[in-house]
């Protein structure tokens, strides 16, 4: 198994998560599958059926704890990786890249691309800590004074974010963070309110 997402708060320990790759699949894409961006216009009626009209690309949140990034949108493609967070916690961000009827092509942080049911995401708007352990502020500056530290891999609700901050939640705690200090949102892109 190759852990993706070693999740954990400085004080607050309990957050996993893995990914697994099944046995006898490859990384890789399967011929046949629709390219990302892909116009509706240009797409199959079928295909059209159950997009959702959002803006491609953006980003969106696992609702389930556990699933299969498929090499194409349906389930006869193989599944190239399987998301898990053993905790039992959802919402780790990824990013939508492609629609194809029900079918959600998503990025991870680390790069990974697979196809998921539309019915596994969430609009909750989550942030995934990179990098290095960061320090989360008690006001969007960096000579504020610092409220806790993350690791990388503490998934966290986000609250607010504006210019180069975001505002994220993680068990009752909250503080600012760098947007580029981690996964889940657009430079500039204003989230919340």
């Amino acid at each position: 198994m190759r852990v993706i997402l070693a999740l954990f708060l400085a004080l607050a320990p309990g957050l996993a998560g893995a990914r697994a790759q099944p046995a006898g699949v490859q990384p890789g894409g399967a011929a046949g599958a629709p390219a990302g961006g892909a116009d509706p216009a240009k797409m199959s009626p079928d295909a059209r059926r159950n997009l959702s009209g959002l803006p491609v690309p953006r980003f969106m949140s696992l609702r389930a704890t556990r699933a299969h990034l498929r090499a194409g949108p349906g389930t006869a493609y193989p599944a190239r990786w399987t998301l898990l967070r053993p905790d039992g916690r959802p919402g780790v961000p990824l990013e939508v890249i492609a629609e194809w009827n029900i079918w959600r092509q998503v990025r991870d942080a680390e790069g990974e691309t697979g196809w998921v049911d539309r019915a596994m995401l969430s609009t909750e708007r989550t942030f995934l800590v990179t990098g290095e352990t960061r320090t989360l502020h008690a006001r969007p500056d960096l000579a504020a004074p610092p409220v806790w530290r993350a690791a990388p891999g503490v998934v966290g609700r986000i609250v607010t974010c504006a210019e180069r901050w975001c505002r994220i939640e993680v068990e009752g705690r909250s503080g600012w963070i760098l947007r580029e200090q981690g996964f889940g949102t657009y430079a500039g892109e204003a989230v919340g309110g």
